[in-house]
């Protein structure tokens, strides 16, 4: 299994992989108890693309053409820096380390473009998720992003108290994966 980047035929299978992962109850990683709603639907993984040309998703599949295992959202942001978000594996497959090979792969990838640190954003009150990224070597910075309780793109907040905690990890060249 290899990353790909997704096909703008993708897009469908992406926003209903992400959904089901991040607003559904199945698996360790959903996030359904803090915001319901959708987390993204095929237009917008689109217009954010477009948004964003140098930003990239990449997906993971047993075989090409095969069921959509996994997917991240990767974007050089500033310096040597590079964004990671919407990691997504299929709550069906959870516990079986493809979380773990598709960050390690999508810091590969960052690394061989230049990237030298990874960051990203974990609403803070997911704390089995920020613990899983700082057993990866990512570290909270101390500082935080406000959730945009006022754009509906994002979901609807279940409480009041959301920021998103930002997490960095410094890359190094990849070398074999246990």
């Amino acid at each position: 299994m290899r990353l790909v980047p997704a096909d703008p035929e993708d897009l469908e299978d992406i926003a209903a992989l992400v959904n089901r992962a991040y607003r559904g109850t199945e698996g360790w990683t959903h996030e359904g108890e803090y915001l319901g709603g959708q987390r993204t639907d095929a237009a917008t993984l689109r217009a954010d693309l477009a948004a964003a040309p140098e930003a990239i998703l990449l997906t993971l599949r047993e075989a090409p053409g095969g069921p959509l295992r996994g997917v991240v959202w990767l974007e050089p942001a500033s310096g040597e820096a590079w964004y990671l978000g919407m990691l997504t594996v299929r709550p069906d497959l959870q516990d079986g380390r493809i979380g773990r090979r598709l960050l390690d792969e999508a810091e590969a990838y960052a690394f061989v473009r230049g990237g030298r640190r990874m960051r990203m954003t974990v609403l803070s009150v997911r704390g089995p998720l920020i613990a899983w990224y700082e057993r990866r070597g990512y570290a909270r910075t101390g500082r935080t992003e406000p959730f945009p309780y006022e754009d509906p793109r994002f979901g609807l907040p279940q409480r009041d108290d959301l920021v998103f905690a930002v997490l960095e990890k410094n890359l190094a060249p990849a070398g074999p994966t246990p």
